[in-house]
């Protein structure tokens, strides 16, 4: 039997293969629905707009867990979920017809949203989002995107320390923004609150009193009692987090291949695959990989910059290999 920490992983790479393949499957629907969100996707501008709107967006986030705004980003999330199932399902069913289960996501999210619930509106909000935005992202703003979003991600993480704020407050939400991996099949993310609230409304004990009179008894140790400064061990883990971002930004390349890459088909029936998507594929799951072993080491990392450096590195390879040359490949053949 692996230990229960593989078995995470494996569950991790399995929920970025279906957002990897899903968004795949639908972009060929989107481009004949015609849902390019922009005019020109080859103009580089487009990803500085977008990057900013994150920018935006993380600000608006902060300022609403320091104010106690939770609820309203919950339920724009959850509106959000509903909105991007409802582009997946429309592949499939009519307008009217998809808007029934994108409505059923977004009830379920508010009514009872158990790991599962959360887990599979990620997967069809990751899929719906990586499509849209990989068929509105020419090569080179793809790229520009996924390099930009690393750095990013890396200086909110280890230097501002910001994003880890803004994960801690996702967290208590229950929504899509955040992947549960779970290590054990009996594990339930509600019932794991509920213990947790109920742990918090104790009767303070002899020793709590005691250290109460003391300012620095607490100040360095996070709930559980360990430092925060120490790795979390695994075996005191019952589930791993990832944010949806890192399934989403990295697979926008890979619609965004399949989509602008002049490399031949690969045939597969659905997809549109070719070699440069398939490679960035196979580039983003190896940097997953990478993260997860340094995850189950207890310390929260920088997810893009291995997920994004995968992807690129996969997609180039992929493209030389298919006959495409650089210059082609970056999106600067008809600059040149």
């Amino acid at each position: 039997m692996f230990p229960r920490e593989y078995r995470g992983v494996a569950f991790v790479v399995g929920l970025f293969l279906v957002v990897q393949v899903g968004a795949l499957a639908l972009v060929p629907e989107f481009v004949e629905s015609g849902y390019q969100a922009v005019e020109n996707p080859d103009d580089p501008t487009n990803s500085l707009v977008y990057i900013l709107a994150i920018l935006a967006m993380t600000g608006v986030m902060l300022a609403a867990f320091r104010y106690d705004f939770d609820r309203a980003i919950r339920l724009l999330i959850v509106g959000v979920s509903a909105w991007l199932s409802w582009y997946v399902f429309s592949a499939v069913l009519p307008p009217l017809g998809a808007a029934v289960p994108a409505l059923g996501v977004g009830v379920a999210l508010l009514v009872y949203p158990e790991w599962y619930v959360i887990d599979a509106a990620g997967a069809l909000m990751g899929a719906g989002a990586a499509g849209l935005f990989g068929i509105s992202f020419g090569l080179l703003p793809a790229l520009v995107l996924l390099s930009l979003l690393a750095v990013y991600d890396a200086v909110s993480v280890y230097g501002t320390e910001h994003m880890l704020s803004l994960a801690e407050g996702v967290m208590d939400l229950n929504i899509p923004v955040v992947l549960v991996i779970p290590l054990s099949l009996s594990y339930s993310l509600l019932d794991d609150e509920a213990d947790e609230a109920a742990a918090s409304d104790q009767t303070p004990t002899s020793a709590d009193a005691d250290d109460a009179g003391d300012p620095d008894a607490d100040a360095d140790q996070d709930s559980d009692g360990t430092d925060v400064g120490d790795p979390t061990p695994v075996e005191d883990r019952d589930a791993f987090f990832i944010g949806l971002g890192d399934a989403v930004i990295p697979t926008v390349l890979v619609a965004s291949a399949a989509t602008f890459s002049p490399a031949a088909s690969l045939g597969v029936p659905f997809l549109g695959l070719n070699l440069p998507a398939l490679l960035a594929m196979v580039g983003q799951l190896a940097g997953l990989l990478v993260l997860m072993s340094w995850v189950i080491k207890g310390r929260p990392h920088a997810g893009l910059p291995l997920l994004n450096g995968g992807a690129i590195g996969g997609y180039l390879i992929g493209s030389v290999i298919a006959g495409v040359s650089l210059i082609e490949a970056v999106g600067l053949a008809g600059a040149l």
